[in-house]
């Protein structure tokens, strides 16, 4: 069967002797589909994300695009993922804001000026073409989280990882950011606290309680009457 990512029976620590994160975890997302991952803080949504690109050691088994992850296939599976991560700052390492965002591309083996000319292209898309030759370190959080994305969908992956990619960006970025979330092809796995977001982009909702999924559902009202028992 066709599947953008496969976890089954994933448990993940930080180190050993540690308590697992996650505990068990089996979840199948398909090709397109758009996900989200919902959870209190400490519930183990980053976790999750970490463990898809082999970013925290695992057991279990994953799967991206149906290659099981490994350290052989692990650059391989990282080169179809765009990730995102929940402090953007973490993922530019570039002087300029092009620069960072060519670089994704150059490493897979394009031409700089055709990776270049990419990069521009997915700047302009998000509005921020005018960043092109700026210092990260001159942006605000929100402009840095828009550049982190650029990077994340310039090379059209096949998945995408979104670690609250809605953070920090004002409402009306917030609803540029789900429209073009909802025109991409990618499936997507997106952790956020924002359920409003979520219900514009996706189209399941996965909730991680104590590192295990208490809820995988398509009506995202079910969300709401999940927490509100839950409060009781």
């Amino acid at each position: 069967m066709n599947s953008a990512l496969t976890y089954h029976n994933v448990s993940a620590r930080y180190r050993p002797g540690d308590t697992a994160v996650i505990k068990d975890i089996s979840l199948d997302i398909a090709p397109g589909e758009r996900v989200a991952l919902l959870g209190l803080n400490g519930s183990g949504k980053t976790t999750l994300l970490y463990a898809a690109v082999g970013l925290i050691p695992f057991e279990g088994d994953i799967s991206v695009c149906n290659v099981p992850l490994s350290k052989v296939s692990e650059r391989a599976i990282r080169d179809n993922t765009g990730f995102l991560f929940n402090i953007p700052d973490d993922q530019i390492l570039f002087p300029s804001v092009v620069d960072d965002i060519a670089f994704t591309l150059e490493r897979r083996g394009i031409s700089r000026v055709e990776a270049h000319r990419k990069a521009l292209s997915m700047l302009h898309r998000l509005g921020i073409e005018k960043l092109a030759d700026s210092s990260p370190h001159r942006l605000s959080h929100g402009q840095i989280q828009r550049v982190a994305l650029a990077g994340a969908l310039v090379s059209d992956p096949p998945l995408l990882l979104l670690d609250e990619p809605s953070a920090a960006l004002d409402p009306v970025g917030r609803e540029e950011l789900s429209k073009l979330l909802v025109a991409e092809d990618a499936a997507m796995l997106i952790a956020t606290h924002d359920l409003d977001f979520a219900r514009r982009v996706c189209t399941r909702f996965v909730v991680l309680v104590d590192g295990v999924i208490a809820a995988d559902v398509v009506d995202p009202e079910c969300v709401n009457q999940y927490w509100i028992q839950r409060e009781r």
